[in-house]
């Protein structure tokens, strides 16, 4: 660690510590400066009160990810705090945080609403879909229709016949998702939360044990970006799809699926302004 970065570290560490209010904290005693002192965050973060002090004066070295989780909840900071901490302390962000969801915020739906033409999901890291627009209704799947549990990608893949048959070319596929997925659970060090889900698959879906014990991993950015689907009603479509990061959400990620025909555009723009129960599942 440069000696700038360890100076920028003690700063902020040193701001977020004295804005808080030792009462709150249990703590007593005349204080010539407002907050926490060192030896009490040092306390709270059970590492020790003379390199906690160095830490202060950007003497103290590189912590480690432990350390700095540690040092996190000591000075009760938010996820943005905490990672602007990690990136000061490490050059990087923390790992995801998996926090269940049952929906998004207003904003985001109307982010989502905005695509009339493209259709769009907001998934979690263990695949679950907790938001999407008309056009995806339309496209993809009605997920309105299905209970919250239900609502996970690999499932649809594996254990929908109608899913299945309407993939272009769906071991392709298939292989794709179970690679990409096992790296977004890694990365999100969610193995525990994800182990029912694929004890489950492995026994229902010969197909997906194979794939999962061939231990392939992929990344969302591998080969050309592009869905291709044998729609019911709109016949084959080729549609682009990008992945986004949500705002102060690293455990969500955004879906966007870009039609390449004129006319298919067109037609998901008209049918995605009707009523979501017309929708046809994918």
């Amino acid at each position: 660690m440069s000696s700038n970065a360890a100076q920028t570290l003690g700063e902020f560490l040193r701001s977020r510590r004295t804005r808080l209010d030792p009462a709150s904290f249990g703590f007593s005693g005349r204080r010539r400066t407002s907050g926490l002192r060192r030896e009490e965050v040092a306390q709270r973060a059970n590492i020790s009160s003379a390199w906690y002090t160095w830490l202060e004066q950007g003497r103290g070295g590189a912590p480690s990810a432990e350390v700095l989780e540690r040092i996190c909840t000591a000075l009760m900071l938010t996820d943005t705090e905490r990672e602007h901490l990690f990136v000061l302390g490490l050059g990087r962000p923390p790992e995801v945080r998996y926090r269940a969801v049952d929906g998004v915020s207003p904003r985001l739906q109307r982010v989502l609403d905005s695509f009339d033409a493209s259709p769009a999901i907001v998934k979690t890291a263990t695949w679950n879909v907790v938001a999407w627009n008309r056009a995806a209704s339309f496209v993809l799947t009605d997920y309105s229709v299905l209970p919250p549990d239900e609502r996970n990608i690999l499932r649809f893949l594996f254990l929908n016949p109608s899913v299945r048959s309407k993939q272009h070319d769906w071991e392709s596929v298939a292989r794709f998702v179970v690679g990409t997925f096992r790296a977004d659970v890694a990365r999100a060090g969610l193995a525990t939360e994800v182990a029912d889900l694929v004890d489950d698959l492995r026994r229902r879906s010969p197909e997906f044990d194979r794939m999962w014990g061939e231990n392939h991993v992929l990344s969302h950015d591998v080969g050309e970006n592009v869905k291709r689907l044998l729609h019911p009603q709109l016949g084959p479509i080729d549609m682009e799809y990008s992945l986004f990061a949500v705002d102060g959400r690293p455990d969500l990620s955004m879906l966007v699926y870009t039609p390449l025909q004129a006319e298919i555009v067109e037609r998901i723009r008209a049918v995605s302004r009707e009523p979501v129960g017309l929708c046809a599942q994918l």
